[in-house]
């Protein structure tokens, strides 16, 4: 058997511009749809939602992207 991770978890970050899309539809986009980035935080030190400052090519602009379930 294998080690177990312990209390890192896999999580997915989202543009907060995505609810955004309905109401502005002249934005300059590269993209249509969503994009999103994953990565993996230690669910002991931080127990919050993560919220990281990343590119996102849909706003064509660094963006804050955050945490969803």
């Amino acid at each position: 058997m294998g080690k177990s991770k312990g209390a890192r978890i896999n999580i997915t970050l989202e543009c907060e511009c995505r609810n955004n899309q309905k109401n502005n539809k002249n934005i300059n986009k590269r993209k249509s749809g969503i994009f999103r980035y994953t990565s993996t935080k230690n669910k002991k030190n931080t127990p919050n939602r993560i919220e990281i400052k990343k590119f996102c090519p849909n706003c064509n602009s660094h963006k804050i992207f955050k945490e969803i379930k």
